[in-house]
């Protein structure tokens, strides 16, 4: 185990890092668009994608939580290794990892508050597939609509309700992400 929790991270950080950074930042700014990032082999079940975003955003003063099978010693070591994020429980995470299902319910996650809406949780959602149809999506950072395959267009469509505040979401399947802020209309 301890040469799986050395290896996986970024061969080149300033620049994969960078590059990843890059990818992510364009999926928020233009929600539906789907992005590759690589450069990271996280261990099973992580998705490169996923880990690409942990090692990207997460550092020792941003306390993540794994949900489901993403809870494993392997991925605690991985991660507390790469970034020295802390694991903690959905009441107190900046960003939660894992399938739509072992996320939920999503009301146990921070959605901010009037005066700090920043103080919210980004939910690193891994999926199976990740395709430019399904839910229809406009808003701020779309031309005119979008399409993206999402798991629960019910669940989104009540976290965009609650804007200001709400969940933002980078879902992630393999070494692709696509990204929907809580600022993003769904039907």
């Amino acid at each position: 185990m301890q040469a799986q929790v050395l290896s996986g991270g970024f061969s080149a950080p300033a620049i994969q890092s960078a590059q990843a950074f890059r990818g992510i930042m364009e999926a928020m700014a233009r929600p539906g668009t789907i992005h590759t990032v690589t450069g990271s082999t996280p261990p099973a079940p992580l998705s490169a994608a996923a880990g690409a975003v942990l090692l990207t955003l997460c550092d020792a003063d941003t306390p993540v939580h794994l949900a489901g099978a993403r809870d494993c010693a392997e991925v605690r070591a991985w991660l507390a290794f790469h970034t020295g994020a802390p694991v903690t429980d959905p009441s107190s995470c900046m960003f939660a990892v894992g399938t739509w299902e072992a996320l939920g319910p999503l009301t146990a996650f921070p959605v901010g508050s009037s005066e700090y809406p920043d103080r919210s949780t980004t939910l690193i959602v891994e999926t199976p597939d990740l395709q430019p149809q399904g839910a229809t999506l406009t808003g701020p950072g779309i031309k005119d609509r979008a399409s993206l395959s999402v798991p629960d267009v019910g669940a989104l469509q009540a976290n965009h309700a609650l804007f200001p505040l709400g969940l933002d979401f980078i879902f992630t399947s393999g070494d692709r992400l696509a990204a929907l802020p809580r600022s993003t209309e769904v039907s």
